[in-house]
């Protein structure tokens, strides 16, 4: 997971304070719900003999679960634990991250320092609403908030340096991965294509059936003559029977081999813009008209650049932020209260 950024990191923690203070119309989640408790500022967690409360914890699991703010502090009842196991060992990794930036000695430069506390104090709508976040949260002491900040620049700027810097991924990284994984670009030969379809009565009878034929006869006469997307679009919305009406009768992409023999029979043989003649489909009577003929191919390396590149730094991420976490652990004392 890419870790927030400095000043939101602050913002998200201390901002559930103001939120609890805060009015709320009751939940309106139909799940059963479990309600945060108000924190009294219990101990949790310590770690290397710093103390972690339930301040601390509440304000992280409003962070991944921020919904809660605006219903009374509740999270769904199956979720919570969780989300505050989850909670817990983020306040964990931070505490860590935060004491082994003080053992490398790092510090925060003065102008970067007022740069964020200036920052900060834009999140709030009026003096107010800011001069009770002082209050309840650090006991009207702008230095406590001040220490706060610092705090939140210092585990930044070392997962940055850790993490951030170490995850980036270069153009000749993604070629390589691309040409040493060729199945994965592979798509098959597929199909887009609109329908119109005319279902079985519930309790067929040999009457219903032949009205039912006979309808399907009637919709392919209409059919011919529609001879553009939307025509046949408009047809299929006034008198398929199926789903895919509401969508003017179109399927995207679909591979052959999730396909009916029948209709990739009648797909194959048409070009571009024909229609098919009445297809039955077990007890139903369908009419396709051919949209687009996908054969089976590659993605380009081009095509999947941005996206690859994406999920690959992603992944890098998570690894190096994971061991990172492992490598605080070693030798640290965490006492889960």
């Amino acid at each position: 997971m890419k870790y927030r950024n400095a000043i939101a990191i602050v913002l998200l923690t201390v901002t559930a304070a103001v939120a609890q203070v805060a009015s709320h119309a009751p939940s309106q989640f139909s799940t059963p719900q479990k309600t945060v408790s108000q924190p009294s500022g219990k101990p949790v967690v310590r770690v290397n003999g710093a103390v972690l409360t339930d301040r601390d914890l509440q304000r992280e699991m409003f962070t991944m679960f921020p919904y809660a703010r605006q219903h009374n502090g509740n999270i769904p009842a199956e979720m919570a634990p969780d989300i505050r196991r989850g909670a817990l060992q983020m306040i964990i990794f931070e505490e860590l991250v935060y004491q082994e930036a003080q053992r490398r000695k790092m510090t925060v430069s003065p102008e970067r320092l007022k740069s964020a506390e200036t920052d900060f104090r834009k999140q709030f709508a009026t003096p107010e609403e800011y001069q009770q976040l002082l209050k309840v949260e650090f006991q009207g002491s702008e230095q406590q908030l001040r220490e706060k900040i610092k705090r939140s620049l210092l585990i930044d700027q070392l997962l940055k340096a850790e993490v951030d810097k170490k995850s980036t991924v270069g153009l000749a990284e993604l070629k390589a991965y691309y040409d040493k994984n060729p199945d994965r670009f592979k798509y098959p030969e597929a199909f887009a294509f609109q329908t119109i379809t005319i279902l079985p009565p519930e309790k067929p009878t040999p009457s219903l059936l032949k009205e039912q034929r006979k309808r399907a006869e009637d919709a392919l006469k209409q059919a011919k003559a529609a001879n553009t997307d939307e025509a046949f679009g408009m047809l299929a919305e006034k008198i398929s029977e199926d789903d895919y009406r509401v969508m003017m009768g179109y399927h995207k992409p679909v591979d052959r081999a999730k396909l009916p023999p029948s209709v990739v029979q009648a797909l194959a043989a048409m070009q571009t813009g024909q229609i098919s003649n009445i297809i039955q489909v077990e007890q139903a009577y369908t009419i396709v008209r051919l949209v687009k003929h996908v054969p089976a191919g590659k993605t380009k390396f081009d095509d999947v650049k941005a996206s690859l590149q994406k999920e690959l730094q992603q992944k890098k991420t998570n690894d190096l932020r994971a061991s990172f976490d492992k490598q605080l652990h070693q030798g640290a004392k965490v006492e889960v209260l």
